[in-house]
């Protein structure tokens, strides 16, 4: 089969919702997209992080050239930023039920001091990716931790209920992606095995 005749693993009406989806959580889709709080870059920070914490390196590629893009565009302060995610994917694989409650407090002073640093640098940021982290991985202790920064945050019923829904719909979108990109060349290497093209 010629690469111009590969159809992708999951079928090309499969992909075209992906992207419309991509579409809806990133760039909006006129006239069908609800409006967008969080901005791109912070959308794209969010979605940085959740490829990080799923491991997806196809998918860290891809929003750090984002990221770097939307920088650019808006002549963004220097700061490390991709480090300084990274340290944040650490600080949240923390699960409160994974350890005591005497070393969750201890964590919660930690993270505390850190989100202060990184908010300094981009303002609410920490609270935006902890809710995701939460919702991502249904953890009801750290969602309930980030809601009550971005609660305090934003004391606009529109705006707030505009974040929470700019956040969910990247993390949705970042499990599915995450998901895809890791397991499509495994997919595809087991396909070639029996002679099957797919791209």
């Amino acid at each position: 089969m010629s690469e111009v005749e590969q159809q992708p693993v999951l079928g090309r009406a499969f992909n075209d919702v992906l992207t419309e989806l991509h579409a809806h959580v990133f760039t909006g889709v006129p006239g069908e997209s609800d409006p967008f709080v969080l901005s791109m870059l912070d959308r794209e920070y969010i979605a940085y992080v959740l490829a990080c914490y799923y491991q997806c390196d196809h998918c860290q590629r891809y929003h750090a050239r984002a990221i770097g893009r939307e920088r650019r565009k808006f002549g963004a302060d220097d700061w490390d930023w991709k480090k300084e995610l990274v340290r944040v994917t650490l600080f949240l694989r923390t699960s409160h039920s994974e350890i005591s409650h005497t070393e969750w407090r201890e964590w919660e002073q930690a993270w505390r001091s850190f989100a202060k640093r990184l908010d300094l640098r981009h303002p609410t940021l920490a609270c935006y990716i902890a809710y995701a982290i939460g919702i991502a991985r249904n953890d009801d202790t750290l969602m309930d931790l980030a809601f009550s920064s971005l609660n305090s945050a934003h004391p606009e019923d529109e705006v707030l209920t505009g974040v929470v829904r700019d956040i969910d719909r990247v993390v949705i979108f970042m499990k599915a992606a995450t998901s895809k990109n890791r397991t499509d060349p495994i997919i595809i290497r087991h396909l070639k095995t029996r002679g099957i093209s797919v791209s």
